[in-house]
């Protein structure tokens, strides 16, 4: 795997004139940046919750990455395309032996991306409105069923936060200190014990739909129509939730990035236009809950062999915050 990302570092690997190609890493995949075209490539990984060992479930994934982000940004998702070997080389959209796949992506503007912008201050609560209103629209059409509307079950909403600290317990003292990984999870166990009846509700309301899954501010680009991008297509199980779940997650990282205003003018407007007064009761844990994951997902880079000392010192920080955040949405009087 090393030599190929070698290769496709170099322009003569593409259909198109490149010139200065910038590879970006997350856990699962490798992506390309090629100036008008961006490639991702999903690394050869099983981490439990996914599983990208064979070229096939690659393949696999890579087509469900296109459907489903189609849904909120139809315009920047072109195709998958083959990666193959010819004559000892590798050339992305060639003839001759598929040796990967990857995902064909309209390069989107790097300075138009929210999470870019907010330290510039330069998102505006009309901004941020717009996000809400695009997202109430999504959550009508998104897609519910009996199957989908079980996830949202109490036993479920259990096993999401047991798998979360189970897979955290060997960061303790690493990247969340003992105490908090303790408060928190009493916190949630406490919260799923008290509230079946709330979650109950939800399900009979239709508010357990098919959702993005990872909504947080790198994920929204501010070009001429917002594109809402990199949704989770590898476990349906992540995105098959709440949408309190799904508003809660982008609340929390615009909390993330000192913007608590935006975070509420957020989170009003969508109450406000979708009507669903519900959200109330659950933000705080589901603020909680998602600040958990994003600091485990940032822990888990800290094992990634592809990953440089550099890259893994940054994510030990952003892990870091993220856990704190999360212990920070623990009402007071029941922190101690």
């Amino acid at each position: 795997m090393l030599n190929k990302l070698e290769i496709l570092l170099q322009p003569q690997a593409y259909p198109h004139r490149t010139q200065d190609i910038k590879l970006l890493q997350t856990q699962m995949s490798f992506v390309f940046l090629t100036g008008d075209f961006a490639y991702k490539v999903k690394k050869p990984v099983d981490l439990g919750y996914l599983d990208y060992t064979t070229l096939e479930k690659r393949r696999f994934f890579c087509d469900q990455e296109l459907e489903l982000n189609r849904r909120l940004c139809p315009d920047a998702y072109l195709a998958v395309v083959p990666i193959v070997e010819y004559r000892d080389e590798l050339h992305v959209e060639g003839g001759g032996n598929v040796v990967e796949y990857a995902v064909k992506m309209r390069q989107l503007p790097p300075d138009r991306m929210m999470d870019v912008l907010l330290p510039r201050s330069r998102v505006s609560k009309e901004m941020i409105a717009d996000v809400a209103r695009k997202l109430v629209d999504f959550h009508d059409r998104a897609k519910t069923n009996a199957a989908i509307a079980a996830f949202g079950n109490q036993a479920v909403i259990r096993q999401n936060a047991n798998e979360n600290f189970t897979q955290t317990a060997k960061y303790v003292g690493v990247s969340i200190s003992p105490a908090g990984y303790e408060r928190i999870k009493r916190h949630t166990n406490a919260f799923i014990d008290s509230n079946s009846g709330l979650f109950g509700e939800r399900v009979q309301e239709g508010k357990i739909r098919d959702c993005h899954g990872d909504l947080h501010a790198a994920h929204i680009c501010f070009t001429d129509a917002i594109c809402i991008y990199d949704c989770i297509e590898f476990n349906d199980r992540f995105r098959y939730c709440d949408v309190a779940s799904e508003i809660a997650f982008l609340a929390m990282d615009l909390d993330r990035h000192g913007q608590a205003d935006l975070s509420t003018h957020f989170v009003n407007t969508y109450v406000e236009l979708s009507g669903d007064d519900g959200i109330s009761r659950l933000l705080q844990f589901y603020k909680c809950y998602r600040a958990y994951v994003r600091g485990k997902v940032e822990s888990f880079k800290l094992d990634d062999r592809y990953l440089t000392d550099e890259d893994k010192a940054k994510a030990l920080a952003a892990a870091k915050r993220y856990f704190e955040l999360a212990e920070s949405y623990i009402p007071k009087e029941v922190a101690s």
